[in-house]
C-alpha cells in the first residue's frame, strides 16, 4: 500500500522547526546533564548526619535518585532522628538511627557515602571524621564558619583520596551552566561584563520554637556544644555556630560571583547591622561590594542580604554588560536576558537556538502596555537639536535561555556526587572549589566589623 504524500511544509514552518531543533540540539548537554546523571546501575549505600530542615530536602532530593540506599541516619535531637527514619522506612529503606556520628561510623562499616547537613560550625569535625573513615562526604554549605576548618576539610580529603563535595547546588544545575558557558562566556551576548549583582530579601520571621516536651535536656545541650534550645533552634544567629545572614544566604549566591566570572575578588567593603532582632547576635542585614579583576576589565559586583522585608524581587543574581544583561535564579520565573539597544541584533541566536525570542519562553510576562511602559512619558522629551532621546525612551527586550529543570534542585547537584563516586562525572563543587569560597563569604563579616575595605591576596583562596 503506498504512503500517503507528506504534507506540504512552508518555508515560515521550515524555519521554524529548524529553528526548535537548534534550540534542543545547542541545549542537549545541558539537559542531558540533569536527566542523565545518577542513572547508572551501581547501588551505593549511604548515610545522613543532620535530619533538620536542610537534611529533609537532602533526603527528599535522594528519594528520587534510582540505586540509592540509605542505611544510617543520624541527629542528636530524636525528634528530626524520627522524622528521618520515618520518612525513609516510608520509602523502602531500613536505616539504623544514631545520636552520635562515631557510633554509626563505626558501626555501618559498609557505607559508600555521608551526606552531612548539621549546623555550619560541625561540618568540619563532622566531614573530617567521615572522610578518615573511608567514605567519600557530601557536606552543605557553608563548608565551615571558620577558614581553619575549611582547610581542614581540604586535607582530609587529600590525604584520604575521598571524594568531598560542597552543596552549592547552582554549579549542577543545567541552567546556571548553559548561562555561564553560553551566554556570558562562550557567546558573550551580554559583551563586556561590568557590573553584577545579587540579593536575597526575605521577610521577617519568628525564631524557631519546638514542640512541647520535646526539648533536648541541658545535659544533652551542653554535651554536643550548645546553651540551650534557643540557640539549638536557631543557631545561624549565632556566632559560636555559624556565620550570619552572609553565610546563611549569601553563600549561594557570592559563589555564584566566582562561578560566573571564573575567578575570585581582589578586595570587599561592607556594612551590616543588628538592626532589627533583638535575640540575634549576628547582623539582620548586610551590604557588600567586591572587586572582581577579568581580562576584559575590573567587575564591580554588589550583593545585599535582608531578612525584614521580601520587596524588590526575592532572591536573584544579575549580570549586567555593554551589550546585554542576565538576571538568574533558581526559581525560573526570575530568569530573563535583556538585550541593549546598541547590541548587535539577536536574531542570529534565535535562528542557532541559543535563546528564545521574547514571548516564547516559559514563564514569559504578558505584553506591557503603551501606556504602563516605565519611560513612555519621556519618549517625547527632546534634546535642544531637536532630537529624540531613545536612549530613555528605548525599553529592554526580556529573551529566555532554551534550557529548563524539572527536578528539585539539590537533585543534579546530588546525582553529580553520586556519579562522581561511580566513576562517571567529576565534582563540580570539590573541596578546593568551595573553600575559596568560603574565604570570599567570611570576609564580609570581617570587613563589616572593620569598617573599611578589606584586600584578598591570591593565596587567601588556596587551601
Amino acid at each position: 500500500m503506498p504512503h500517503a504524500p507528506a504534507p506540504a511544509i512552508s518555508r515560515r514552518d521550515f524555519l521554524s522547526t529548524g529553528a526548535k531543533l537548534g534550540t534542543a540540539l545547542l541545549a542537549a548537554p545541558y539537559l542531558m546533564r540533569a536527566a542523565s546523571a545518577g542513572g547508572g546501575s551501581d547501588s551505593l549505600n549511604v548515610a545522613l548526619i543532620g535530619c533538620g530542615e536542610q537534611g529533609r530536602v537532602l533526603l527528599n532530593a535522594c528519594l528520587k535518585i534510582p540505586n540509592i540506599r540509605f542505611r544510617a541516619v543520624c541527629d542528636i535531637w530524636p525528634y528530626n532522628r524520627r522524622y528521618g527514619e520515618r520518612l525513609l522506612k516510608k520509602f523502602g529503606h531500613d536505616p539504623v538511627p544514631y545520636e552520635d556520628y562515631r557510633e554509626l561510623l563505626a558501626s555501618t562499616p559498609d557505607l559508600d557515602a555521608v551526606l552531612i547537613a548539621t549546623p555550619d560550625f560541625m561540618h568540619s569535625e563532622h566531614t573530617v571524621a567521615a572522610l578518615r573513615a573511608g567514605k567519600h562526604v557530601y557536606c552543605e554549605k557553608l563548608m565551615s564558619n571558620t577558614v581553619s576548618g575549611a582547610r581542614a576539610m581540604v586535607a582530609a580529603s587529600r590525604e584520604t583520596g575521598k571524594l568531598l563535595q560542597i552543596g552549592h547546588q547552582r554549579r549542577s544545575n543545567p541552567r546556571y551552566l548553559y548561562a555561564r558557558d553560553r551566554i556570558v562566556n562562550g557567546d558573550r551576548l551580554l559583551g563586556r561584563v561590568t557590573n553584577s549583582t545579587a540579593q536575597w530579601n526575605r521577610a521577617v520571621t519568628e525564631d524557631l520554637g519546638f514542640p512541647a516536651n520535646q526539648g533536648l535536656s541541658e545535659a544533652v545541650l551542653h554535651k554536643y556544644g550548645y546553651g540551650d534550645m534557643h540557640e539549638f533552634r536557631n543557631w545561624r544567629w549565632f556566632k559560636k555556630y555559624a556565620g550570619g545572614v552572609i553565610s546563611d544566604l549569601g553563600a549561594h549566591q557570592i559563589d555564584i560571583f566566582n562561578f560566573m566570572l571564573g575567578t575570585y575578588p581582589t578586595s570587599v567593603i561592607a556594612a551590616g547591622g543588628r538592626d532589627y532582632y533583638t535575640t540575634h547576635e549576628w547582623y539582620d542585614n548586610v551590604f557588600a561590594i567586591y572587586e572582581f579583576p577579568t581580562p576584559s576589565g575590573l567587575v564591580r559586583t554588589q550583593y545585599q542580604v535582608l531578612t525584614t522585608t521580601s520587596a524588590g524581587g526575592g532572591y536573584h543574581e544579575y549580570f549586567m554588560g555593554d551589550q546585554g544583561a542576565l538576571k538568574m535564579s533558581e526559581n525560573p520565573k526570575y530568569t530573563k536576558l535583556y538585550r541593549e539597544a546598541r547590541a548587535p541584533d539577536w536574531d542570529a541566536y534565535v535562528s542557532q537556538g541559543l535563546i528564545l525570542r521574547p514571548g516564547s519562553g516559559e514563564g514569559a510576562p504578558p505584553p506591557v502596555k503603551p501606556w504602563e511602559k516605565p519611560h513612555a512619558r519621556l519618549a517625547g522629551l527632546s534634546h535642544a537639536s531637536g532630537a529624540v532621546d531613545v536612549r530613555e525612551s528605548a525599553e529592554l527586550s526580556a529573551w529566555d535561555m532554551p534550557v529548563t529543570l524539572d527536578k528539585a534542585i539539590h537533585q543534579p547537584h546530588l546525582e553529580n556526587f553520586f556519579d562522581s563516586i561511580r566513576g562517571k562525572d567529576t565534582l563540580h563543587s570539590p573541596g578546593e572549589v568551595a573553600f575559596a569560597t568560603a574565604v570570599t563569604v567570611l570576609k564580609v563579616n570581617e570587613a563589616v566589623a572593620a569598617r573599611k575595605m578589606l584586600a584578598f591576596a591570591p593565596d587567601d583562596f588556596k587551601a
